[in-house]
C-alpha cells in the first residue's frame, strides 16, 4: 500500500497557478502552469464534481455507477474572481478554488460555515511500472469529524482513525478488521458540527481512503490509477446525503416481489431431490414461516453452470412446480467460470462468439475454480452481457426457478496467490479497453447487471430477484446482497449487525448476513440470537457450509426451534411495515437501516454507537451480542418509545438497561407510529388478506406513519396502480385523532383495520368515524382492540 508519506519521498507533484478559466454553463474549467486541469461541474445546489487532469486531457468520460436517472438540476449558479480565488456560489455551497494550487474549500452557503477544505489537495505521481498516475487527495480533518460508509468493512461504525482499501475480495471466513473483503464502495460521509457531507470517488482502480489515521489531522484517498474524480454531495443532514448519493449511483429499478423479503433456506448444499423435499416438509410439519429454498453447485451436472445433475435433480421442472405449490420459490447458484468441455454447450458458444477474457498476450484467462479449469466471460461487453441473459431462459422461464444467486464473482480463482484474475487480464470495458487493475472492482457488478437482465426478461410479468455477493458502487441499482463466508461466532454477529448497517448507509439497502455463520457451527443460543437480528435485516436467509454439521432451524431442540419460529412469525408480522421501508427505499433512496447517528446527527451520544439501529422509520432494534446474557445496556434516541414486549414507555436521550430472555430481544417503537401488521402466513401468498392489524402507540402531539401496498409482484404499481396510505396521529390528553390520506388505485384485500391502542392516557367514551358517532355498543371489540370495517378518513377517539 502506497501511503502519503512515501508518495511524497518519491517527489509527490502538485498542481501551480492557474493560468485560464473558461466556463461553459454548468462546467467550470480550470488550467494551471504546468497543464493540471481541474473541472468542476455543478450538478445540484448540493452536489459537484471535481476531475483532475494531469496533463489537461481528461479520460473518456465513462461510469458503471453513475445512473442515467440521477437527477440534475439547480437553482443558483454564480461565479466570480477575487485576487487569490474563484468563488463558485450555489443554493447550498460556496467552494474557493485557489489560483496558487487548484485547493478548494467549501462553506455553507446559508451560513458561511467551513464544510471541507483541501489540506495537500491534488497530487500524484507516476506509475513507471503500468503507466498513468497515482491520483490522491488529501483533505484536512476538521475537530471532532466522523466518518461513515465504504460498504461492507467489518470494522466499528465509525472510520475515524482507520485506513482501508477498496479491492473486491474472496474473503473466506474474514474476521473483524479483515480488509479488503468482497465489496469496493469508495463512498464516505463526514460529520462535523452537526453538518454531515459525503464524497464519492468513482475510480474502479485498487484505492485507499484514510481516515486521520496517518496523520490524525487529515482525511485523504487515493487510486492506483484512472483520475481523480469525486462528487461532492453536501447535506447538511446525513440522510440528504445518503438519499442523494444513492440517487446518483441509482435506487433499485423495481420493487422487489414481497416473497423475497420473507425468509429464505440455504445451505451447500441441499441434494438429491428426497433431501430438498425431507427440508421443505419439516418448515412446513413445524409451521416455520419459509419463502424460499437455496440449490447450491450441486444441483449442477459437474458443477457447469445452467445444467442439472441427471442424478440429484432428474427432473428439475416437476420439482419446482411442486415445490412452488407448497409455497417454496427455488433459488439456484450461478458462478462465472464456465468449464472448459467442448462437449458443454454454454463453454463452446462462449468460446465461439470469443467471449472470455484473455491475457495480455492473447491467450484465454484461465482459473480453476469448482468444475476444474474454467475460462471466465468479459461482463464488461455489452454483447457479452445479452448473451449471458439468453442463458436463464431455460432455468427460469422454461424449468421456473424464481431468483438467481451469484457467487465468486469478485471473481474469485482458486490456487493462484493472488486468488483473482492477474492484472494483465484485458477487458473491454463497453469499448474502453482495459487491464484488470482498472476492472476487477466492477466484475461482479457486471455479472450481477447481465443476470438480472436475463431474469427480469425470462421472469416476466413477475419480477426478477438477484443476490450477489460482489458489488461496486451502483450494484444496488439490480441486485440484492449478502455479507460473504462469515464465521459461526459471536464476534461475527456483532460484525453482521455493523455491516447491515453499514451498507444501508453506502446506497446498499438489500443486505443480509449468513444467517448462523457460513463456517463452523452455532450453539443454539447464537443461533437464535442471530435469527433476532436477521429478521430485522431486509434480506433474511440461513445459510451454512454444512461442514460443520446441519443449520435448520429444528437442529437445535425445541427450546430454539420455538424461539427461531417465534422471531421469523414476527417478520413476517412486519412485512407491510417492511414493504413500506422498501418503497421508501425505492422512491427516495432512504436507508431500510438506519445506523443512530443517520437517525439523529445532533446527538453526539449516536456518533459512536454500533449496535442499536433504527429498522424502517420507527422502529429501534438492539441484538444480544454476548452469550448467557439476560439483559442489557442500550442508548434509547431522543424522545418516547415504547417497550415492544410489555408497552411500557421510556424517555429517550440516555442509556438504560433492559431485561431480556432468550425469546426477547429489545425492541423499541417511537411514540406516535402506527405499525401494519399481516396475520402469519407460512408463505407470501398462502392466505388473502382481510384484515391488517394497525399498532397505535400513543403520544402526545404530532407524529405521521405510512402504509404502502400493491399486487405483491409484477409491475402495475409502475401504472399507479398501488396503495399508500398515510395515517397522521395527533394526540391529546384525552382524545387521538387518526387521519388516513390514501393515494394511488389499487384496491386492496382489506378493507378492515384492528386498532390496538398502546399507551392511551384515558378510558374511551366516544368515538367518532368521519364526524359521525359511532355508539360503543356497535363498535366490534377483540379484547381492547377495535375492529374498524370500512376505510375511514379521520377517527376521533375520546
Amino acid at each position: 500500500m502506497i501511503t502519503n508519506t512515501e508518495l511524497e519521498k518519491k517527489g509527490n507533484q502538485f498542481p501551480n497557478q492557474i493560468v485560464s478559466y473558461s466556463k461553459n454553463v454548468d462546467v467550470l474549467l480550470f488550467t494551471t502552469e504546468n497543464n493540471v486541469a481541474l473541472q468542476i461541474t455543478v450538478l445540484r445546489d448540493s452536489l459537484l464534481r471535481f476531475r483532475y487532469a494531469t496533463d489537461s486531457n481528461f479520460d473518456k468520460d465513462f461510469s458503471y455507477a453513475i445512473t442515467k436517472y440521477a437527477s440534475t438540476g439547480y437553482n443558483k449558479l454564480e461565479v466570480f474572481e477575487k485576487d487569490n480565488t474563484y468563488v463558485i456560489t450555489t443554493q447550498k455551497l460556496i467552494c474557493h478554488v485557489n489560483k496558487s494550487d487548484l485547493k478548494i474549500t467549501l462553506f455553507d452557503a446559508k451560513d458561511n460555515s467551513l464544510i471541507s477544505e483541501d489540506e495537500l489537495g491534488f497530487h500524484w505521481e507516476e506509475s513507471y511500472e503500468f503507466g498513468g498516475n497515482v491520483v490522491k487527495m488529501s483533505k484536512a480533518a476538521q475537530n471532532g469529524e466522523s466518518y461513515y460508509g465504504l460498504g461492507d468493512k467489518p470494522e466499528h461504525l465509525n472510520l475515524k482513525g482507520k485506513r482501508f482499501q477498496n479491492w473486491v475480495t474472496d474473503s473466506y471466513a474474514y474476521g473483524k478488521q479483515t480488509d479488503p473483503i468482497y465489496k469496493a464502495i469508495p463512498f464516505f460521509t463526514g460529520l462535523h458540527n452537526e453538518k454531515s457531507y459525503g464524497i464519492f470517488f468513482d475510480n474502479t482502480f485498487r484505492s485507499y481512503f484514510d481516515f486521520a489515521h496517518e496523520r490524525k489531522n487529515v482525511t485523504s484517498f487515493w487510486a492506483q490509477g484512472g483520475e481523480m474524480n469525486y462528487y461532492f454531495i453536501y447535506g447538511p443532514e446525513m440522510t440528504d446525503v445518503v438519499e442523494s448519493y444513492t440517487d446518483l449511483t441509482g435506487k433499485p429499478h423495481q420493487l422487489p416481489a414481497l416473497w423475497t423479503l420473507g425468509y429464505h433456506q440455504c445451505k451447500w448444499s441441499y441434494y438429491p431431490e428426497s433431501n430438498v423435499k425431507e427440508i421443505t416438509k419439516k418448515f412446513r410439519d413445524l409451521k416455520i414461516p419459509c419463502d424460499a429454498i437455496y440449490l447450491d453447485i450441486d444441483y449442477m451436472e459437474g458443477f457447469r453452470c445452467f445444467t442439472w445433475s441427471k442424478e440429484y435433480f432428474p427432473d428439475p421442472k416437476r420439482m419446482v412446480k411442486e415445490l412452488a405449490d407448497d409455497g417454496f420459490k427455488t433459488i439456484v447458484i450461478i458462478d462465472p467460470g464456465i468449464k472448459i468441455d467442448n462437449a458443454y454447450s454454454v463453454f463452446r458458444e462462449g468460446l465461439e462468439k470469443d467471449y472470455f477474457c484473455k491475457r495480455a498476450d492473447g491467450p484465454y484467462m484461465k482459473g480453476k475454480v469448482w468444475p476444474g479449469e474454467c475460462y471466465f466471460p468479459d461482463f464488461t461487453r455489452r454483447e457479452v452481457r445479452e448473451w449471458w441473459s439468453d442463458l436463464f431462459k431455460e432455468l427460469v422461464e422454461d424449468i421456473g426457478v424464481k431468483g438467481v444467486w451469484n457467487d465468486m464473482n469478485e471473481p474469485a480463482v482458486m490456487e493462484v496467490p493472488n486468488k483473482t484474475f492477474p492484472d494483465d487480464v484485458r477487458h473491454d470495458y463497453d469499448g474502453n479497453p482495459c487491464s484488470h487493475r482498472k476492472a476487477h472492482n466492477v466484475y461482479g457488478m457486471q455479472m450481477a447487471r447481465a443476470t438480472y437482465h436475463g431474469l427480469k426478461k425470462y421472469a416476466y410479468p413477475k419480477r426478477p430477484f438477484v443476490i450477489t455477493r460482489a458489488a461496486y458502487s451502483g450494484t444496488q441499482r439490480y441486485t440484492s446482497s449478502w455479507t460473504g463466508d462469515n464465521v459461526a461466532t459471536w464476534e461475527h454477529l456483532w460484525i453482521a449487525n455493523v455491516q447491515a448497517q453499514r451498507m444501508a448507509l453506502s446506497g446498499f439497502s438489500f443486505i443480509g448476513s449468513d444467517i448462523g455463520g457460513f463456517a463452523e457451527q452455532p450453539n443454539g443460543e447464537l443461533y437464535a440470537r442471530w435469527i433476532q437480528l436477521g429478521v430485522f435485516h431486509p434480506f433474511c436467509r440461513t445459510h451454512s457450509s454444512g461442514d460443520h454439521g446441519d443449520q435448520e432451524p429444528w437442529m437445535f431442540g425445541d427450546e430454539i426451534t420455538n424461539v427461531v419460529r417465534k422471531f421469523i412469525e414476527l417478520r413476517y408480522q412486519l412485512l407491510p411495515y417492511l414493504y413500506t421501508a422498501f418503497w421508501n427505499y425505492l422512491d427516495q433512496g432512504t436507508p431500510m437501516l438506519k445506523s443512530l447517528v443517520l437517525y439523529d446527527q445532533t446527538d453526539v451520544q449516536t456518533h459512536y454507537r454500533t449496535d442499536e439501529f433504527i429498522f424502517g422509520k420507527q422502529m429501534l432494534v438492539c441484538p444480544i451480542l454476548e452469550p448467557n446474557s439476560i439483559g442489557r445496556r442500550l442508548y434509547i434516541p431522543k424522545g418516547i418509545w415504547y417497550n415492544y414486549w410489555d408497552n411500557n414507555s421510556v424517555e429517550g436521550g440516555k442509556e438504560v438497561w433492559v431485561d431480556t430472555t432468550l425469546d426477547t430481544m429489545p425492541i423499541f417503537v417511537k411514540a406516535g407510529t402506527v405499525i401494519p401488521k399481516y396475520p402469519v402466513q407460512q408463505y407470501v401468498g398462502e392466505k388473502e388478506i382481510e384484515q391488517v392489524t394497525l399498532d397505535v402507540y400513543y403520544k402526545r402531539g404530532k407524529e405521521s406513519s405510512e402504509l404502502y401496498d400493491d399486487a405483491h409482484d409484477g409491475y402495475d404499481y409502475t401504472k399507479g396502480r398501488y396503495s399508500l396510505r398515510n395515517f397522521k396521529l395527533t394526540g391529546k390528553s384525552n382524545e387521538l385523532i387518526i387521519q388516513q390520506h390514501k393515494s394511488g388505485k389499487f384496491t386492496t384485500s382489506y378493507n378492515t383495520f384492528k386498532l390496538n391502542l398502546i399507551g392511551l392516557p384515558f378510558k374511551i367514551s366516544k368515538i367518532e368515524i368521519d364526524n359521525v358517532e359511532i355508539l360503543l355498543k356497535d363498535i366490534h371489540f377483540d379484547g381492547d382492540a377495535l375492529i374498524i370495517d370500512k376505510e375511514f378518513t379521520e377517527l376521533h377517539i375520546m
